[in-house]
């Protein structure tokens, strides 16, 4: 729902806390599985999801899913192509700030579920990687769920965001409806992953990642405006 919410946090260095309005928007339950990418794929003949460097993290063949993989959230996609995604299902990347609220809701909280330390039963963290078992099935963890009942906010993959990254940003944005700077070299992944530690899977830590970059790590969510 429209109104403030508490943005950032003292633990991040480029992320002081500070008061942020949001207009009502949508964002989506759970992060872009492969099965729901396929859809897209298919039917606007998009690249397949394909880590540039070694063939050891990919979780699709050609064009094709793996087995066993169909759950799981897409990963080895760039900004770009989730930026695509997001279109072609009549929604668009969420902001950072409309991620953060819909990770952490309006009472400040370090993690979606409250302040409590991680655990497994939460989250899918502090992994190495083994292929398709090394992801978790979207939806997999509510004891981890947002106080909207966002899910996955915190590990299994990272999320693109559409801001450009800019560290003044952040604590000299606009009051309302910050969108991020209007240009860059670099965008905004939050929320962390399967490989992260405890301390990296905050709702307020931030990464910074080129926009073309496509990592086993990686995936996303989409937004809408409410009006």
């Amino acid at each position: 729902s429209a109104g403030e919410f508490l943005m950032g946090n003292e633990a991040e260095g480029d992320a002081p806390p500070r008061r942020v309005y949001l207009d009502a928007f949508y964002i989506d339950r759970y992060e872009v599985t492969n099965a729901r990418y396929l859809k897209f794929v298919e039917a606007t003949r998009h690249r397949a999801p394909q880590h540039v460097v070694d063939p050891q993290y990919d979780l699709w063949v050609g064009a094709a899913l793996s087995l066993g993989v169909a759950d799981l959230p897409v990963v080895n996609v760039d900004w770009s192509d989730a930026n695509a995604y997001c279109r072609w299902a009549g929604k668009r990347l969420p902001t950072e700030a409309e991620w953060e609220k819909a990770a952490r809701g309006t009472d400040g909280r370090l993690y979606p579920w409250g302040n409590e330390a991680p655990s497994f039963a939460r989250l899918n963290f502090s992994r190495r990687w083994q292929g398709a078992h090394t992801l978790q099935p979207v939806g997999n963890y509510e004891a981890g769920n947002s106080p909207y009942g966002a899910q996955d906010m915190a590990g299994n993959v990272w999320e693109w965001v559409s801001d450009w990254y800019d560290t003044g940003s952040y604590a000299a944005g606009p009051a309302r409806n910050p969108q991020g700077p209007s240009s860059g070299s670099s965008k905004i992944l939050r929320g962390g992953s399967w490989t992260n530690s405890a301390d990296t899977v905050r709702a307020t830590h931030r990464r910074e990642e080129a926009p073309e970059v496509r990592n086993s790590d990686s995936g996303f969510r989409c937004a809408r405006s409410a009006n």
